[in-house]
């Protein structure tokens, strides 16, 4: 009989064998079970939880307002995080594609930029009264915080538009006076 399995007639283990293996089962399961669990419930609290997934470049420049709130910056839950990084990828690459950038991701350049813009800032002097942020992100720059006056803020944008690889600036500056 070519092409059928002869079946093996082993006996079943019985007495303290069999009852050996089905407590081995049994504790096995158990602790499958509470590992399941422990995934789920510390999924919940992580999946809460806000960081710079993307680790994208933000910066405190200047502190001059005490009372001006610290902005939160880039931060996201794993599922906002998860929704994003498509389209990220997506924006990133296509400023390459379409010649506008010379380094193969937009999301590259940040790392550089942010540290200009603080240096550039700091060097210009008019700003030391302010409490600004800077976050990057695809070689756009936000600036974040607080200025005394609405010309501080045109001024700051002025200066940071000037900046070689920043493609744009979102002034989200509000007027706070000491």
């Amino acid at each position: 009989m070519l092409g059928k399995r002869r079946l093996s007639a082993r006996k079943k283990p019985t007495g303290r064998a069999a009852a050996g293996r089905k407590h081995a089962w049994a504790k096995a399961a158990v602790w499958i079970r509470l590992g399941a669990i422990a995934a789920v419930m510390g999924g919940t609290a992580s999946a809460d939880q806000r960081k710079n997934w993307f680790d994208d470049p933000f910066v405190q420049v200047t502190g001059g307002i005490a009372d001006c709130p610290a902005p939160e910056g880039p931060m996201l839950t794993e599922a906002e995080m998860r929704a994003e990084a498509h389209a990220r990828a997506e924006r990133g690459t296509s400023c390459f594609l379409s010649g506008r950038c010379r380094l193969p991701n937009a999301y590259l350049y940040d790392k550089e930029i942010i540290p200009r813009v603080r240096k550039a800032i700091l060097a210009d002097g008019r700003f030391a009264n302010t409490s600004v942020w800077a976050e990057g992100q695809r070689r756009w720059v936000w600036l974040k915080g607080c200025v005394e006056r609405a010309d501080q803020a045109d001024a700051l944008e002025r200066l940071v538009r000037g900046l070689d690889d920043v493609e744009a600036v979102i002034n989200e500056l509000v007027v706070k006076k000491r």
